[in-house]
């Protein structure tokens, strides 16, 4: 099926003040709910209605009830994927809760980077929930910065997302003036290029640092993770809170199955692990440690 998949009839385009029948909401949020664990209740379905019309425009549907026969047919698997990438929130922000990069830098990196080079491997990192990236080059940054004070050897980032739409702006790595504000003055010198182009502020990571991370799709409902595991670090911020607590603890217990033993787990400052079953110690607040079984 094409990128830009249409009915083969052809209908008035929808109105912008249609809603969602409730029975079909209900569809749409248990769809979203089976592919991704997400849980979307009814304070959301303005939202959903409102990311739900391009694609209805994209796809020639007339009616919401005719984009939910569209989804459900056989071939329909490409447009499932723009489906999910329309609903699913995709909040970041360079240096968000910029505590946890602190104590990652000058907690975690100075034992963990000379157990690693006593071992002659890189650290290993993941970015669980990525969305365009922002996450992903900034552990970068301070990785690198941790690398040139000799802290750390070398490192490799990982950074996964359900969202195809926000991987591909993760992997061309470009940002506007007003993304790179939390950057401080000195990381934005060494780290981003300004586009040569006089008519637009747009900024790109460099080529060094965009090397060291590589980007793919992931859904966390899959039964298993296809990850190159161990890693040492998950970072796993402000994506659970989106899930039921059942969903939560099948999550958090398969990205820990992904972490070496000692190794840190970062949750969202909005989010908690208490109440999980997980062999996970608090160390700080929203950062724990795997512990060893037996």
């Amino acid at each position: 099926m094409s990128h830009h998949a249409v009915l083969t009839e052809t209908h008035s385009l929808p109105s912008a003040t249609e809603h969602i029948a409730a029975a079909d909401y209900r569809r749409f949020t248990d769809l979203v709910y089976q592919i991704c664990g997400i849980r979307l209740n009814a304070s959301k379905q303005l939202m959903v209605e409102t990311r739900l019309r391009k694609r209805l425009k994209q796809t020639g549907a007339a009616t919401f009830r005719d984009y939910w026969n569209f989804i459900n047919q056989e071939d329909s698997h490409e447009e499932l994927t723009l489906f999910i990438d329309a609903i699913t929130t995709n909040k970041t922000e360079f240096f968000r809760e910029p505590v946890h990069f602190d104590y990652l830098a000058k907690k975690i990196l100075p034992d963990l980077g000379r157990h690693l080079k006593e071992r002659g491997r890189p650290l290993r990192i993941w970015s669980a929930g990525c969305s365009t990236g922002k996450e992903a080059y900034t552990l970068a940054m301070v990785l690198m910065e941790s690398k040139r004070a000799r802290l750390i050897e070398d490192f490799q980032i990982y950074a996964t997302d359900i969202c195809t739409e926000v991987l591909g702006k993760a992997s061309r790595a470009v940002y506007q003036i007003d993304d790179i504000e939390p950057i401080p003055e000195a990381l934005r010198k060494k780290y981003l290029l300004r586009s040569r182009a006089q008519h637009t502020a747009t900024f790109r990571i460099i080529p060094e640092l965009r090397s060291t991370v590589c980007f793919e799709r992931l859904n966390f409902m899959d039964e298993r993770y296809h990850v190159s595991a161990p890693f040492d670090i998950v970072f796993c911020r402000n994506v659970i809170i989106y899930f039921d607590r059942a969903t939560q603890d099948q999550v958090v217990n398969k990205l820990i199955d992904c972490l070496r033993p000692d190794g840190y787990f970062f949750t969202g400052h909005s989010e908690t692990l208490s109440g999980l079953s997980t062999p996970l110690e608090g160390i700080a607040p929203t950062i724990y440690r795997k512990v060893r079984q037996g």
